[in-house]
């Protein structure tokens, strides 16, 4: 199954359609991106804009999620910044807390108020 966020004109995530991958793969055999965001766009209406994503993160960093965005400059969905204090990790398009997570087995949950990890 091939997945498709669908974006509004500020390149929010608002929905995540699923196709079949036959509906990607041309005459050739080879899977096109275009083939999908001609299906949906034809499915819907024209309305909105989609770009593929990869469940598995194969391509654009992260997997697009409702709320998120797609960065065209550096072709990633990124996930909505969890925390003031967080900052984008430019590799990985993910969000990164100013001190990490202890790693001793407990549970932990982040203190935007102390910005820092209390064990819960």
């Amino acid at each position: 199954m091939a997945h498709f966020a669908k974006l509004d004109e500020t390149n929010k995530v608002i929905s995540v359609e699923v196709v079949t991958n036959l509906v990607i793969t041309d005459t050739d055999g080879v899977e096109q991106e275009q083939l999908g965001i001609d299906f949906l766009t034809q499915l819907y209406g024209g309305v909105g804009w989609y770009k593929q994503t990869s469940y598995n993160n194969n391509f654009r960093k992260n997997y697009a999620v409702i709320g998120g965005t797609y960065d065209k400059t550096r072709d990633a969905f990124i996930e909505p910044k969890p925390y003031p204090s967080w900052t984008l990790v430019e590799d990985t398009c993910k969000w990164e807390a100013p001190t990490a997570m202890p790693d001793d087995g407990k549970v932990y949950e982040w203190n935007e108020d102390t910005t820092n990890w209390v064990e819960i």
